[in-house]
């Protein structure tokens, strides 16, 4: 067998592997890790399991990224039970700045933090462009994700179904 279909035929492997496992990890919540802004180290076993989780994966100095958290802090009163996690790979400082500007910490159903230097989520989803906005049940299901542009009374009619 020559070197040439060897190498395809390990590829095509990998993807049959590894491609319904990533499908599989994307429909519960991944096992992200993230650099809180407080420095703290957060890893997805810490998300309570008592309400729904919104994980925004973000860009600070995207204007999509800034309309959306614009459009969910104007609605937050149906976000209050929801837990929603931030995660860009952008550097801390990038992201705690973000936070100020938004005035974030006033809100303790809201964190935010870096994944950098590992890109697990940006890698698990294959994520070119942000935001990124899934929603999970208490269980840590998927019940829908968006790529881009996230339409803020679709995520609160989805909330709504989960209480």
């Amino acid at each position: 067998m020559s070197i040439g279909r060897m190498y395809a035929m390990v590829g095509i492997i990998s993807l049959l592997v590894i491609v319904p496992w990533q499908q599989s990890l994307a429909q519960t919540i991944p096992p992200f890790r993230m650099q809180r802004t407080d420095g703290h180290l957060f890893k997805a076993q810490e998300v309570p399991k008592t309400k729904p989780l919104l994980i925004i994966y973000f860009a600070p100095d995207c204007e999509h990224c800034q309309k959306l958290i614009h459009e969910v802090l104007a609605r937050i009163n149906d976000f209050k039970k929801t837990q929603i996690i931030l995660i860009s790979f952008e550097p801390i400082n990038m992201v705690l700045s973000f936070e100020k500007d938004y005035h974030l910490g006033q809100y303790p159903n809201i964190m935010c933090g870096t994944e950098t230097p590992t890109f697990y989520f940006k890698n698990l989803f294959n994520l070119s462009k942000t935001p990124f906005t899934a929603l999970y049940d208490k269980k840590g299901t998927l019940i829908i994700s968006y790529q881009n542009e996230t339409p803020v009374d679709d995520l609160v009619k989805h909330l709504a179904k989960l209480r």
